[in-house]
């Protein structure tokens, strides 16, 4: 009966992402705070020096979800499990001691599950994107450089022709490739698609949240209520407060790996961090005309539903996005390139 104001992160790749900091602008790198995890960032990583684990020590006591009072609970129910010998087998005897160490019991938990959301279970870079990778290596130049005028030099190699166009269109005329780097990063045998960077994209609000209903000790503003992303952490952080405001309606790039991954065909998948958009398709056409259709011409003539105000206008990026000039066979293209990301 109770609800997150925000659509679920994945947990797979995550264990990528580094401790938040802020980037300055040194070496062309635009200013801003890269790391961390959550939508806000605020399992910074700077309590554990992994962001992974502080993650994992949400859910457990946050109220809208597993609504536990406290550490203690969370370590006598580790302590009463069935499992419970093989927690004291991997940290040792005295590990697992809710009466003494609640808080490190409870690290020692978050940690764990760090360590099997770090599992080749979890990550097994088994995708088809992931074997043409392997296969285009020896090609010149590389796959991090490729667009529509040489995309058939990589032809053979795992994708077809209209995966191919796709991928060239992600990392050309579509700047997906701005957020969503193709290249390994942090010690990653393949790109993760992200810059682990935080952006306002113009997302609008999602009437359909079920957190608007929840009640008022929950969320005092009701329907009024406005995400602020990473703004709403870094107002709390006194050596970050001052760049709030410029910070407001900034969420965290996910990865795009497993992007179209879904149970069953037909399941619905949400999109963005509140869960706006329910296809792929629908977020593309988002990015590409967000800037251009205000009349809703260009949607109505492709079928598609018509552009909604930002949620937050402030900070908008509209660099990357908002104007892409894509055709229809372009974007159906980069549809097709990103069904390839899914781990089998």
């Amino acid at each position: 009966t109770r609800f997150g104001n925000r659509k679920p992160p994945a947990s797979a790749y995550a264990g990528y992402n580094p401790v938040l900091a802020w980037h300055g602008g040194m070496g062309g790198m635009v200013p801003g705070f890269v790391g961390g995890l959550f939508w806000d960032g605020r399992a910074t990583g700077w309590t554990l020096g992994d962001p992974l684990a502080e993650q994992a020590m949400g859910p457990f006591l946050n109220p809208l979800e597993m609504n536990n009072p406290n550490e203690r609970l969370v370590c006598n129910k580790v302590q009463g499990s069935e499992y419970a010998g093989l927690f004291i087998g991997v940290w040792g005897n005295g590990s697992l001691n809710c009466a003494k160490d609640p808080k490190g019991v409870y690290r020692r938990i978050a940690e764990s599950i760090a360590a099997y959301e770090r599992s080749t279970e979890v990550n097994p870079f088994s995708s088809k994107f992931d074997r043409f990778w392997d296969a285009a290596k020896s090609v010149r130049p590389p796959v991090t450089m490729i667009n529509m005028m040489n995309k058939n030099r990589f032809r053979n190699l795992g994708l077809d022709d209209m995966e191919l166009m796709g991928l060239a269109v992600f990392n050309s005329k579509g700047n997906c490739s701005r957020c969503h780097l193709l290249q390994p990063m942090h010690g990653s045998p393949y790109p993760l698609f992200t810059d682990f960077r935080y952006h306002n994209l113009g997302i609008p609000k999602n009437p359909q949240n079920p957190f608007y209903d929840m009640p008022r000790k929950w969320n005092p503003d009701g329907d009024a209520w406005v995400d602020p992303g990473l703004a709403g952490f870094l107002a709390k952080v006194p050596q970050y407060a001052d760049k709030a405001e410029e910070s407001l309606g900034k969420h965290r790039t996910p990865s795009l790996r497993n992007v179209d991954k879904r149970p069953e065909e037909g399941f619905v998948k949400a999109y963005a961090h509140n869960g706006y958009f329910k296809s792929l398709m629908h977020i593309i056409h988002f990015y590409n005309v967000r800037d251009v259709d205000q009349d809703c011409s260009i949607s109505t003539s492709m079928g598609m539903p018509c552009v909604d105000p930002p949620e937050v206008p402030q900070n908008v990026n509209t660099q990357d996005l908002g104007n892409l000039q894509l055709t229809q066979q372009e974007g159906m293209a980069l549809l097709r390139f990103l069904k390839t990301l899914s781990d089998e």
